[in-house]
């Protein structure tokens, strides 16, 4: 099973050093979080700029707002990242819930699932090579990958699940144990059976991570809080910030269990020694 690492915002200009010390241990990928009224950078460009800093790891959203995207631009940007990175790239997509982004890009959020349900087709339409429209002819470049990146669907609800068995080629959860996470996994693997599907979807699981002395840990869990507040559950991630080499071995080796073939360590300590902190926390024996 593969591990990847989610990067910090704290610092943006920190992650060149975390995409290339990343490159340097066994980690599978790198994904950048997506907000519009954050302080966060802007995901594909920072994803581009770390394509071209690497040449191994993989990249990938984590996840991306794409209703908050013009549908035809966001099919060109990631047909271009994909291709520059030599099929390195996964656009993992969701729909987020908070007002404030969706009145910055001027969308409305009560239709934000319909919208992007439109928004996949198109995109898949237009990485096949398809005209957009009557009037509008194809829109490239043709990605690396034949039909377009891998593309994951994260989210808690069954209209989550039916789009990995519609569009996606996988689904990724976060912030839920295990016992949790197996259902939805399941669901998953049902939809995608209904929906006539070959082969199996990707599975990913996410947990938020940290290491390293109390000073570190708390800004981690401030770092934490400030993306998830407001919210009803924003106790429940903070305090679920996982902090031990002892608590992510755990981690994975449980999410393993359920059938995860990756999971993604949200790092919230935007210090680039967390990447070596955390590849010896998981891939050395203690």
């Amino acid at each position: 099973m593969s591990v990847g690492l989610g990067l910090p915002i704290g610092d943006p200009a920190q992650l060149l050093s975390w995409a290339r010390r990343a490159e340097a241990t066994p980690f599978t990928t790198v994904a950048l979080l997506d907000r519009l009224v954050f302080h966060n950078p802007e995901p594909l460009i920072t994803l581009a700029t770390l394509a071209g800093a690497t040449s191994r790891i993989r990249l990938q959203t984590e996840v991306l707002l794409a209703p908050l995207h013009r549908t035809a631009l966001l099919a060109k940007q990631a047909a271009t990242l994909d291709l520059l990175s030599d099929s390195r790239f996964t656009l993992g997509i969701g729909i987020g819930g908070r007002d404030d982004d969706y009145l910055a890009a001027g969308v409305d959020l009560r239709t934000r699932g319909r919208r992007l349900d439109a928004q996949m087709a198109t995109v898949r339409r237009l990485w096949s090579g398809e005209p957009l429209s009557e009037e509008v002819g194809p829109i490239g470049p043709a990605p690396a990958r034949p039909g377009g990146p891998e593309v994951l669907f994260g989210g808690f609800v069954p209209a989550a699940i039916e789009r990995v068995a519609r569009f996606g080629d996988g689904f990724l959860g976060a912030n839920l144990p295990p016992a949790h996470m197996d259902g939805m996994f399941r669901s998953v693997e049902e939809a995608w059976s209904r929906a006539g599907r070959t082969g199996r979807p990707r599975l990913l699981a996410q947990v938020n991570v940290a290491l390293g002395p109390p000073p570190v840990i708390d800004r981690a869990r401030r770092e934490l809080r400030a993306y998830y507040q407001p919210g009803g559950y924003t106790d429940h991630v903070v305090n679920g910030l996982l902090t031990t080499g002892a608590q992510i071995r755990a981690a994975v080796s449980a999410y393993r269990a359920i059938g995860a073939d990756e999971v993604m360590l949200y790092c919230w300590s935007p210090g680039p020694d967390q990447v070596e902190r955390l590849a010896e926390a998981v891939f050395e024996t203690p």
